[in-house]
């Protein structure tokens, strides 16, 4: 077999009418930026991620970094986040002005370790993003627990947690606020760069806006100082045309992942582990393996795409090093780059495939 990581024409063809029509919509419009499709999609996903307000920007990475300066975070202060998360949460950081203060992550969640947070609080702290990893939640009421005892901010960043739920509740609406990206290759992606920023802080939505747009509530009239951060309006309609969609993809995620627990339990790997009180959305499908290289180079041969997500921790970056920003150690967050794979998980996956592809992991694993 050849089997694609990610399959998006595959999503395209199956919701190929709705697509072209919103788009066509906004040519013809001609609101390409900001517009009716972007206002309609962040009126609906406030109502997906249980908050009252969306505001839609270029970036994930943008998400958190004017929800950061809108919140007063800057100069002087630290911020808390994971050691385990893609580079952008901690470069977002960075680019406020902050600290990033890493915390090493739980072997268990691969996410933050709450009981770690605490020891690392100092007098500059200002807040804690917890990064919802591979969409899977962190444990909120420990992080809000916290958060509260201290007067220390929250923002999630779940840019690969859309549609997860903790306790009942969606992800994003834990916080002061919510960062999403819609990178294409996300559970909710655009045909593009996307985020968005979701809360229920009417005054901090209301300043997000402007920062998003030169620092401007009218045309040519700069209150504060901002940047150009305003989404697309394709961007837009083809997000509000996903999301009518996405809660029965992450429902085919989950099918998907209990696929492969089924084929896998028995081998000697480590699987994601599962909560009760926890709604994954399986943005990726995480193993684990003493032998990660041998098994990646091995699946490749026979027809089997995966990543490592992350092959090397933020505090191991080079750029990240020499700008002072080095940490640790975290021994869990390095043992873990040693080990991780991600196996290809999407909704239009098909059984055959995943049998396919557990099978040489089974061959992978007996010779």
């Amino acid at each position: 077999m050849n089997i694609k990581f990610l399959d998006l024409n595959a999503q395209y063809y199956q919701i190929k009418d709705e697509i072209d029509r919103a788009i066509a919509e906004v040519i013809e419009s001609s609101s390409f930026i900001l517009g009716p499709a972007v206002a309609r999609f962040e009126e609906n996903f406030a109502r997906f991620c249980g908050c009252k307000f969306t505001v839609a920007v270029n970036s994930g990475t943008t998400a958190l970094s004017l929800t950061m300066k809108a919140l007063g975070i800057g100069s002087g202060d630290e911020v808390i986040t994971a050691a385990n998360t893609f580079i952008a949460t901690v470069a977002a950081i960075i680019e406020t002005g902050a600290t990033p203060v890493l915390v090493d992550i739980d072997p268990i969640t691969r996410n933050i370790n709450p009981d770690l947070v605490e020891g690392v609080i100092s007098p500059r702290t200002k807040a804690i993003i917890p990064v919802h990893l591979y969409g899977s939640m962190v444990n909120m009421a420990h992080i809000m627990t916290i958060a509260e005892k201290h007067n220390l901010l929250v923002i999630e960043d779940a840019a690969q947690a859309h549609g997860a739920a903790f306790n009942g509740k969606p992800a994003g609406s834990f916080g002061r606020a919510g960062c999403f990206s819609f990178y294409p290759g996300k559970n909710l992606g655009a045909y593009g760069e996307g985020g968005a920023i979701v809360t229920s802080d009417q005054a901090l939505a209301e300043k997000l806006r402007m920062l998003r747009d030169h620092g401007s509530k009218r045309k040519y009239y700069h209150d504060i100082v901002g940047c150009n951060a305003r989404m697309d309006g394709i961007q837009g309609a083809v997000l509000d045309v996903k999301l009518k969609h996405l809660t029965q993809w992450n429902k085919a995620r989950n099918n998907v992942a209990a696929q492969y627990r089924r084929l896998l339990s028995d081998m000697p790997i480590t699987l994601p582990a599962e909560y009760k009180n926890s709604y994954q959305v399986y943005h990726q499908f995480v193993i684990e393996t003493d032998r990660r290289d041998d098994l990646q180079s091995y699946l490749k041969d026979n027809g089997i795409p995966t990543l490592i997500h992350y092959p090397v921790p933020v505090h191991k970056q080079k750029g990240y090093i020499e700008a002072g920003f080095s940490g640790g150690p975290f021994p869990v967050t390095e043992k873990l780059a040693d080990r991780i794979i991600s196996l290809p998980i999407y909704p239009e996956l098909k059984a055959e495939e995943i049998k396919y592809i557990a099978d040489k992991i089974r061959d992978f694993v007996s010779n």
